[in-house]
């Protein structure tokens, strides 16, 4: 069940996406003729007066289709309502739209989550420091450490219940690159003794590739008034905006080091579906965070991505006169080809990670 919620997140941020398209073009009176959610073979579809709507068999993905180019469309090419013929800024309404409704569905799902959990008040510090979602080709990962273990002590030295003991693991890993280092996990009620060797990073620091976070739980209380469920819901969107930005930063700058991190389609869903089943209210803040990712990345000035299509209206209008279509069509079609090849490979290469497929293959 935790697996079919993370999905469902996943497609309610894809059709929020392509709703914002869809709306922005048809309150401009913008012809829109297609709405799908998913891609593959039509499970469902409903013939509305100007727009046929369609389910999918695969729901991570999604999109808008326009008549300007449709072969089958009965509408004059010269119709001042296809959106080729509108003004730039109407044109970039529309395909920013998506980008946009991601933003702020984000913000009224943290908005949504603080009315119902709570504002967090102080932190009950237990011993040991939470290891969150390790990639599992880390060096973390391959030295045994998993999602949910707690890291007792470091090197003999015990971690103690304070908000420093994170901070205390972070230095000695960071501080010894290429050295062995004794740890001590709790996994649920045994304990493991690993030894863990961080590899050298490009700065010179230790790097195990694991999120580390203070091991207890958070005190929540009632918020005033909605007024404060807004305004802590805007603190806590820009707190994700912000460390959203700064680590799509830190892969281009340190590429060599955090490309490894990167997470595919299936990564995500095993990750959301963890968040469910530790808690249900999880799910929340992982739709907020996914929503900002996916507003971010289409933002980006990339082919066959939102943010390639703004490229080619700053161009235009820049130039006075839009680029060729033959040139527009190439680029569009070559960055759709690479999306899609790289979506493949990731989900290719994550499925075969997954402990039943390997235990398949340790079976066969």
């Amino acid at each position: 069940m935790s697996v079919l919620a993370a999905i469902a997140v996943l497609a309610i941020l894809i059709l929020v996406h392509e709703l914002g398209h869809f709306i922005a073009a048809r309150s401009q009176g913008i012809y829109a003729n297609r709405f799908s959610l998913g891609f593959g073979p039509t499970l469902l579809k409903y013939q509305g007066s100007q727009t046929e709507y369609t389910i999918r068999a695969f729901p991570l993905g999604g999109f808008v289709g326009f008549p300007d180019d449709d072969p089958d469309s009965e509408i004059p090419p010269n119709d001042p309502n296809l959106l080729r013929n509108r003004p730039i800024l109407d044109r970039a309404i529309v395909i920013s739209a998506g980008v946009i409704a991601n933003l702020i569905f984000a913000y009224f799902v943290l908005a949504l989550q603080i009315g119902i959990v709570g504002i967090p008040q102080e932190f009950q510090y237990q011993p040991g420091v939470l290891v969150k979602p390790v990639n599992e080709q880390s060096i973390a990962y391959q030295a045994g450490i998993r999602a949910g273990d707690i890291v007792l002590s470091v090197n003999g030295q015990e971690l103690t219940a304070s908000k420093d003991s994170t901070l205390l693991l972070t230095k000695e890993i960071q501080t010894h690159p290429n050295q062995q280092l004794n740890l001590k996990i709790q996994r649920q009620n045994e304990e493991i003794p690993l030894k863990l060797t961080p590899t050298e990073s490009a700065d010179g620091k230790g790097l195990v590739g694991i999120e580390l976070g203070p091991n207890g739980e958070a005190v929540y209380r009632r918020p005033q008034n909605p007024i404060e469920i807004f305004t802590v819901a805007a603190d806590r969107f820009q707190q994700l905006f912000i460390g959203t930005i700064k680590g799509f930063g830190q892969l281009i700058t340190n590429f060599q080091q955090t490309a490894s991190q990167v997470s595919g389609p299936v990564n995500i869903v095993k990750i959301g579906a963890k968040l469910a089943a530790d808690n249900s209210a999880n799910l929340l803040s992982f739709a907020a965070i996914i929503s900002i990712n996916l507003a971010i990345i289409n933002i980006l000035p990339l082919p066959a991505l939102d943010g390639g299509q703004l490229a080619f209206l700053l161009i235009e209008g820049l130039l006075g006169k839009p680029l060729p279509a033959k040139i527009q069509e190439g680029v569009m079609q070559t960055g759709l080809v690479l999306l899609l090849g790289l979506g493949i490979f990731l989900i290719f290469k994550e499925t075969l990670q997954l402990e039943f497929v390997q235990q398949i293959f340790q079976n066969l």
